[in-house]
């Protein structure tokens, strides 16, 4: 009896897995009568020629005003000479390079965040939620730390004096 319980389970597995190798592919007919037309409507040529287009992202230009604080920067850095204009002219472009070139930074994306920064025309955190009980004082001097505090300090860092 085990031997023929065995050799039937064995015969129904074999059978589950030979009978896909088997199976003839067939293809389902579609049950629709919608005729595909090779006309494009308008709205969906529009669409296509949108898809081409490289879309743009990030800031494309920069406004009169910044470009103004910018020129006056350079102008205090001694970069540039002259008046600011409030355009993002060729010569801007030239002062900013140079500057940036000098800090050893980037000179093909203009303007550089580290340079605007340097030129103290960074960003402005005045109106921040915390900003009214903030502090933006350099911390204190070295000389003010007491004794027994620097002590703690050198020995926690492994640091002899």
């Amino acid at each position: 009896m085990p031997f023929s319980r065995a050799s039937l389970a064995f015969l129904l597995c074999a059978a589950l897995v030979v009978a896909p190798a088997f199976a003839t592919p067939t293809h389902k007919k579609s049950s629709s009568t919608h005729v595909r037309s090779s006309h494009h409507s308008a709205k969906s040529k529009k669409a296509s020629a949108k898809s081409r287009h490289k879309k743009l992202h990030g800031q494309q230009g920069i406004d009169t005003a910044r470009a103004t604080e910018i020129q006056q920067a350079l102008i205090r850095e001694h970069y540039m000479t002259g008046e600011p204009t409030g355009q993002w002219d060729p010569a801007t472009m030239a002062a900013m390079k140079k500057y940036q070139s000098d800090q050893g930074w980037q000179t093909k994306l203009m303007p550089d965040s580290r340079a605007l920064k340097k030129l103290g025309l960074g960003p402005d955190y005045s109106d921040a939620i915390n900003a009214s009980g903030a502090s933006f004082n350099s911390p204190k001097p070295t000389t003010d730390i007491p004794a027994g505090q620097v002590s703690g300090f050198a020995a926690a860092s492994g640091v002899n004096r």
